[in-house]
């Protein structure tokens, strides 16, 4: 029970005391106390009504009247009048007077209450008409758990000051009027004239565009200059053409049929229209520049929440120097898919974290009260689709979307409020789809009695159209005159659309921060690449990277790491680690960006990276790589336990930073699983669907070690499935040299592709996976590794191999002293170097090759290997562990058994 609730029920002298309290020293009791005793003067108000005196009696009702006050500001928003289309549902206790300990006879009494609220002592009936005003018509407002009394008082000042919306300019309602007319006349005209295709029309949510150019204009006049916009298919054309400015003859075109204009060596195979991306430049009212980006998103509705808030954070840190005011992402959701899709409470989670905060995200979701066939009812347990907000206290205002104006005024709130204090708001526009899924579906089949209310429904643009010709803003005549001109300009476009024979893309990719790139060709792939660096260079950023401060206590520990790494220098035996880093060290050398994001990555899950180190007597953290030339571009984010929305975010963070060396690691390669969403949709396909390359890194920790099914594969083979026309690279490297030229590689090629590597485990301390100097300084990328412990003419079998088990091997070879055994290691898995390959075939002229894994036969490489040489001149056969549909035994003993099994195999000829 709150201390309201608690005194409408206590005794009155505990009040009275509190009254005479502040008389004797106003600045005694608590500042709501002062506003609601400061009008107790008991002569008259300012309208002339007599304040009782305070009796015991009279005094408990004013808190009571208190109570309804705060009781709307609560719970208001369970009473609106916000769903266009029917009642809504009944919640207990309600919001009559009873519920407040009031009734119908104190309706004339006057209460000092009314101080709360501005108006002064106050009549009661002008108390309650005043908050109903505010909190249960067309805006519902949930704000009151937010747990920071300036938030709370900002929003509560302003819906109460603005209680019946503001009388906007005549200017702004007809551009409020104009937007609305584009709205529902697009749809209409897509309607008529491409019958029966599928458009997923915004018919029921038209609002959403006037609302969309309400956010831009008053975020410009805030001091946003861009926008990126991540949104699922319905209404998708609509932003396209009438926010995006993507000209109505493509869009058209694309209805048409046209192609794109296509380059046979990109091998681009496009996406239907309602799935692809956009980006603008238009100028505001205030002419002012602004830049919008609609994100590509396929029919996995939310995948792109994350997307978004990476291309964000991308132009965040390259472009607007760290402040997230210049720049704002806008999400819009549907209402079924923002209640159940888990990304979306990932993405959420998210948005403080110091890795991945974007200032705030305006979230929009076209309610349209179902989702596909499902009722509402069976598409969450929550009140409110829009729930989730409350994991990150953000505001919720729930409008009707057939009051067009009380929506632009709530998004302009919501705007204000996301740049004031750098947070997400949540706009729940609630309307209805008008016809089914899609066009070709029936609704009513699943939701008759909903759908005999939405036919006689009438559309939006007329309900605003009336209004205004009510209130003398407009004639007839003038909102005629807009729906034909309109008309008419879609129609004139429409016949020019059907001339066009190849679609030319108004949004090249290689523009902008992608300057300089190009797409890749297939002659391009197999080329070597100057990734080596000088030994000058090279000992000196080690020696630096390595050398601690010494004003600074760390753990005895990590004080011996950097001893160890320092020695390498020494021995000219250097690591993985050592190799990962100094990958690093280099390209910030050279002004690139590197950003490294996952779970564990500080540390890096087997305690093997340290490249953050904690300080022994306090939680301050020392990071070497920062302290290096160009550090102030180095960051590494130990991320929420999440995959799917931390690698959408990766993905988006490199979609727009093609110069930083974007990476996510797994904890473990097979928990990279909970992101396949967007391996699939993104990472390999986004370049064939949209013609959007991406560099991004995703390291998968991957080896055999007897750790159970787990913590084994990242499954290759899966991403090696997902692999055709060079869309993206897959690498297993068993060298630190290895590895620290193909992430140097990532940016010293002048395009980008998606890298996959399995990265080692067991290996991080393996005494044979090291490398020398020389293999830093005077060496690049190998995609093979030959076996240079044999002479080809000994050779009678050659293995082919990958990853970890080379080494396990490699023992057995020298233990036995095989000369007769190549072991060829295929550090790059994808694209296959079959020049490379044929080399090694003439080179064994007289061997047999094999290929051995430790992987299950139906996984890792072979499959994707033994039908890709199929045929070929190598007549290949494997060497695996027994095809399971697990990963990985759980006994050592057996792991063990089957290993040696591989290892001996592999040796008998």
């Amino acid at each position: 029970m709150d201390k309201l609730t608690y005194l409408s029920n206590a005794d009155s002298g505990y009040i009275d005391a509190l009254y005479q309290t502040y008389k004797e020293n106003p600045n005694s009791v608590d500042a709501s106390w002062q506003r609601f005793f400061e009008g107790f003067d008991f002569g008259q108000t300012s309208g002339g009504e007599t304040i009782p005196e305070q009796t015991p009696e009279h005094t408990i009702k004013e808190i009571k009247v208190l109570n309804m006050i705060h009781g709307y500001r609560d719970r208001g928003h369970l009473f609106t009048e916000t769903n266009p289309v029917r009642e809504r549902r009944k919640y207990f206790p309600g919001k009559e007077l009873e519920t407040f300990g009031l009734s119908e006879a104190d309706m004339d009494t006057v209460f000092n209450a009314g101080v709360e609220i501005g108006l002064g002592p106050a009549k009661l009936r002008d108390i309650r008409q005043f908050i109903e005003d505010t909190y249960c018509r067309s805006i519902g407002a949930e704000f009151r758990y937010i747990r920071h009394p300036e938030k709370i008082k900002f929003l509560q000042d302003r819906m109460e000051a603005d209680r019946n919306i503001p009388n906007f300019p005549i200017e702004t309602k007809k551009r409020i009027l104009k937007k609305l007319n584009e709205a529902v006349i697009f749809e209409s005209f897509l309607g008529t004239k491409f019958l029966g295709q599928k458009r997923f029309s915004l018919e029921g949510g038209e609002s959403l565009i006037p609302a969309l150019d309400s956010v831009i204009q008053k975020g410009s006049s805030l001091g946003i200059e861009e926008f990126v916009i991540g949104m699922a298919h319905r209404g998708r054309l609509n932003v396209l053409s009438n926010i995006m400015g993507k000209p109505y003859k493509t869009i058209f075109s694309e209805f048409e049929g046209k192609m794109y204009e296509a380059d046979p060596e990109t091998q681009f195979g496009g996406d239907v229209k309602y799935h692809l991306g956009f980006s603008s430049d238009i100028t505001s009212q205030e002419n002012k520049n602004i830049h919008l980006s609609l994100a590509p998103n396929p029919s996995h509705l939310e995948t792109v929440d994350g997307v978004a808030e990476g291309m964000v954070r991308s132009k965040i840190d390259m472009k607007y120097g760290g402040d997230s005011s210049k720049i704002a992402p806008i999400l819009i959701h549907g209402d079924a898919a923002v209640a159940a899709q888990g990304i979306v409470y990932e993405t959420i989670q998210m948005s403080k974290l110091d890795g991945y905060k974007t200032g705030g995200t305006i979230h929009i979701v076209i309610n349209n009260q179902v989702g596909f066939t499902t009722n509402y009812k069976d598409a969450r347990s929550s009140t409110y689709c829009t729930d989730i907000a409350k994991v990150t206290l953000s505001p919720v205002f729930h409008v009707n979307g057939d009051d067009v104006e009380a929506l632009v005024y709530a998004i302009n709130l919501a705007v204000e409020y996301r740049q004031k204090y750098k947070t997400d708001v949540f706009i729940d526009l609630l309307g209805y789809r008008r016809y089914g899924h899609n066009e070709a579906d029936e609704p009513k089949f699943t939701q008759p009695s909903l759908y005999k209310l939405i036919e006689k429904h009438p559309n939006t643009l007329a309900i605003y159209v009336d209004k205004l010709i009510k209130q003398g803003s407009i004639d007839v005549e003038y909102a005629k005159t807009l729906e034909k001109d309109f008309r008419s300009t879609l129609q004139d476009r429409l016949e020019a659309a059907k001339t066009v024979e190849e679609i030319s893309d108004e949004r090249p990719m290689f523009a902008g921060a992608w300057k300089g790139l190009r797409p890749a060709r297939q002659s391009d792939i197999g080329k070597p690449v100057l990734t080596k660096i000088t030994k000058t260079l090279f000992l000196e950023l080690a020696k630096e990277m390595n050398t601690l401060p010494k004003d600074k206590k760390f753990f005895r520990k990590i004080t011996k790491v950097y001893e160890d790494r320092l020695k390498m220098i020494e021995t000219d035996k250097y690591d993985w680690a050592m190799g990962e880093l100094m990958a690093y060290a280099t390209l910030l050398n050279e002004d690139y960006r590197v950003r490294i994001s996952g779970q564990d990555v500080q540390r890096g899950t087997f305690s093997h990276r340290h490249a953050v180190v904690t300080l022994e007597d306090s939680d301050e953290t020392y990071t070497p790589l920062a302290k290096l030339k160009g550090g102030d571009k180095f960051n590494i984010y130990n991320s929420l336990l999440s995959e799917y929305a931390v690698l959408a975010f990766e993905y988006g963070y490199a979609s727009v930073n093609p110069n930083s060396l974007t990476i996510w690691e797994a904890q473990f390669g097979d928990f990279a699983n909970g992101g396949q969403i967007v391996f699939d949709q993104y990472i390999s396909s986004g370049e064939t669907k949209w013609k959007r390359s991406n560099g991004l890194v995703m390291l998968l920790p991957h080896g055999m070690e007897g750790q159970g099914p787990e913590h084994s594969s990242c499954r290759i083979e899966r991403y090696l499935e997902l692999s055709a026309n060079d869309n993206i690279i897959v690498a297993n490297c068993t060298t630190p040299a290895n590895f620290f030229h193909i992430l140097r590689r990532q940016l010293h090629r002048d395009f980008r592709k998606p890298l996959v590597v399995a990265t080692p485990k067991s290996l991080l301390r393996h005494p044979k996976a090291v490398s020398s100097l020389t293999d830093f300084t005077q060496k690049s990328f190998q995609e093979i590794l030959d076996d240079t412990n044999v002479t080809a003419r000994s050779v009678k079998r050659v293995v082919l191999c990958s990853g970890k088990i080379y080494y396990d091997l490699l023992e057995k070879q020298e233990a036995d002293k095989r000369k007769d055994i190549a072991l060829v290691r295929i550090e790059q898995l994808f694209p296959i170097a079959y020049d490379q390959l044929e080399a090694l075939r003439k080179k064994y002229a007289k061997a047999e090759f094999v290929w051995v894994q430790e992987e299950n036969e139906n996984m890792g490489a072979w499959p994707f290997y033994c039908r890709k040489l199929s045929g070929s001149s190598l007549n290949l056969r494997v060497i695996a562990r027994p095809e399971s549909g697990s990963p990985a035994t759980g006994y050592m003993k057996r792991h063990l058994a089957q290993q040696a099994e591989i290892v001996n195999k592999a040796f008998q000829i």
